[in-house]
């Protein structure tokens, strides 16, 4: 019995779909995998060394991080410089190409951001591992893409590379999947579900059979009382909010800071080597990752004033780092800084005989400032159920998480990277329809099917021309030239002196569009405009390139709005 063309068709969707999702498990786990060994050998050799430790006042003090981050500076330095980057990509990037139709990622960018993360992460600058080895799966899933030239979307390659990078570093295969939907695709489809699922399974499977991975902050404490916990949890929320909209705030004007200071960029990545360096020597654990910090924190084994000083340092250095061009992910940091910040308040609780919480707090601040940062509630939520395997601390975490980021977005936004693209003048929260709308150039849409008179063309002549051509509106530009100088209509010029010019008879301002407006910005001009045609003009030059009509604009709209529903009903 032969199979079906359908059959044969769906079969061989299925085999893609696998082979797809078994590909990017495998090059995600490798990659995170090497990428956070390669940056704690570096950190180890770091921190073991003697070379250039000294003694004062009681306290050993090492210049190895000030050394060790010069030269990441400068080696930053050369990777811009050689692959000629102006600006380092991440998340937001790949959130963006997720909601355009086309979603390619610039490769050299791509693969130089990561680079350079890793870079500034094995030399110690205080950034996070999980923002750049995000990118970089959406980048190999534009690579992937532009490679095997498949029939499945690009969206869904990059879903499957974001979704690997979460599961391989966070052994959290359901928070890849969610992460890869909530915080990058926003939105669900059966297409992309089965393939991002198999990436971030496999993802996290291989990590545990090639590298015997494990739980990156596993907590050995006992299942906490959550009648004690869960209002404790409510109430942190608020500054657990309040402290996500301030390390947010901070990188974004450590950066505007950064852009206006009229420094080059390697004399801002130089400050900041040289600032977090020194700053390292006498607080290391702000370094790098900030792995172990985090679980010393979980542990409760830090200090209460140096507590306050961990959390202040972070976000200053952090902010220092990536706004000055020392590039790497921000998701760490802010598990540090919430992990801190509850640390503090559970400290303060105890100290005041209210409650012992133990890691309750920490916990819940690790996953409430996270997901406020990255705008994915549910991903933050399930990394801590996947991380503890504890009902009990994922429910506070959610109480915390629903608190923290109701206020961050009334205040800052819905995420870091929401507003990063907002402050480049993009709107991820209008929708794809409304992204392809602006990215849609009006001179793809522009016709030269239009009459063109001279100035001193008499009416008898125009209106002969006008109605040969059978169009109801002309243009009148200057003689052998198509500079515009206005618009005719053959109902004006009907019933006026045949032997006059055109010239005397012309539309009063009549209604242009600029040849470098999107398909938005001609559909906001044209729902004014009742006549034939649309004139579209270089307004720097004064010249005529093309007319468009209601119906392009129209046709335009519904076809980019059609691609829109069939990605996201996929």
């Amino acid at each position: 019995m032969r199979s079906s063309p359908h059959t044969t068709s769906l079969f061989l969707s299925l085999l893609a779909m696998v082979t797809i999702g078994l590909a990017f498990g495998l090059v995600m786990a490798i990659v995170s995998n090497y990428f956070v060994l390669g940056v704690e050998w570096l950190s180890s050799l770091r921190e073991s060394s003697n070379f250039l430790r000294f003694h004062i006042f009681g306290l050993s003090l090492s210049l190895m991080p000030l050394l060790c981050l010069t030269v990441a500076a400068f080696v930053i330095m050369i990777i811009r410089n050689v692959l000629n980057i102006q600006r380092w990509h991440g998340p937001a990037d790949s959130i963006y190409a997720a909601h355009r139709t086309d979603n390619e990622l610039d490769l050299k960018h791509g693969f130089g951001s990561t680079i350079a993360a890793f870079v500034s992460a094995g030399g110690g600058a205080s950034v996070g591992q999980y923002g750049p080895l995000v990118h970089f799966g959406a980048t190999m899933g534009s690579l992937f893409r532009q490679i095997t030239k498949s029939n499945v979307t690009t969206d869904i390659f990059i879903g499957c590379g974001v979704a690997g990078a979460i599961a391989a570093g966070f052994n959290a295969p359901i928070a890849g999947v969610v992460f890869a939907h909530e915080a990058i695709l926003r939105h669900f489809s059966l297409r992309a579900i089965a393939p991002i699922a198999i990436s971030s399974i496999s993802a996290a499977w291989l990590s545990k059979w090639i590298f015997n991975s494990d739980p990156l902050f596993p907590v050995l404490q006992q299942t906490p009382n959550l009648i004690e916990l869960l209002p404790a949890a409510m109430i942190s929320g608020v500054a657990f909010g309040l402290v996500a909209v301030i390390f947010m705030e901070t990188l974004r004007r450590s950066a505007a800071f950064a852009k206006d200071s009229g420094l080059s960029p390697n004399s801002l990545v130089l400050i900041a080597g040289l600032i977090t360096g020194l700053v390292g020597a006498f607080v290391p654990e702000i370094l790098g990752l900030g792995s172990s910090a985090t679980s010393a924190l979980i542990q409760g084994f830090f200090k209460d004033g140096y507590l306050v000083a961990l959390l202040f340092l972070k976000i200053l250095l952090t902010s220092i780092c990536i706004g000055f061009g020392m590039f790497g992910g921000v998701f760490s940091p802010a598990i540090f800084v919430g992990a801190a910040t509850g640390a503090i308040l559970s400290r303060i609780l105890e100290i005041s005989g209210l409650v012992f919480l133990g890691p309750g707090l920490v916990i819940c601040g690790m996953a409430a400032v996270a997901s406020a940062v990255i705008g994915a509630p549910i991903a933050g939520v399930l990394i801590i159920l996947e991380m503890t395997m504890s009902y009990e601390y994922a429910l506070a975490a959610m109480l915390s998480v629903v608190v923290s980021i109701m206020l961050s977005n009334l205040i800052f936004g819905h995420s870091f990277f929401d507003r990063q693209l907002n402050d480049r003048g993009i709107d991820i929260s209008l929708g794809r329809g409304h992204i392809e709308m602006m990215e849609t150039p009006i001179l793809n849409l522009a016709s030269d099917e239009y009459v063109g008179v001279g100035a001193s063309t008499k009416i008898e002549d125009a209106v002969k021309k006008l109605v040969a051509s059978g169009m109801t509106e002309g243009y009148v530009l200057e003689e052998n030239e198509r500079v515009y100088l206005g618009k005719i209509s053959l109902n004006e010029l009907i019933g006026k002196d045949n032997q006059a010019s055109v010239h005397d008879h012309m539309m009063v301002d009549p209604i242009t569009i600029k040849d470098d407006a999107s398909l938005q910005q001609s559909i906001e001009v044209a729902s004014n405009f009742v006549g034939e045609s649309i004139p579209v003009i270089n307004r720097q030059k004064g010249m005529l390139v093309g007319v468009i009509t209601e119906a392009d604009l129209f046709k335009e709209y519904l076809s980019l709005q059609n691609k829109v529903v069939d990605l996201e009903k996929g």
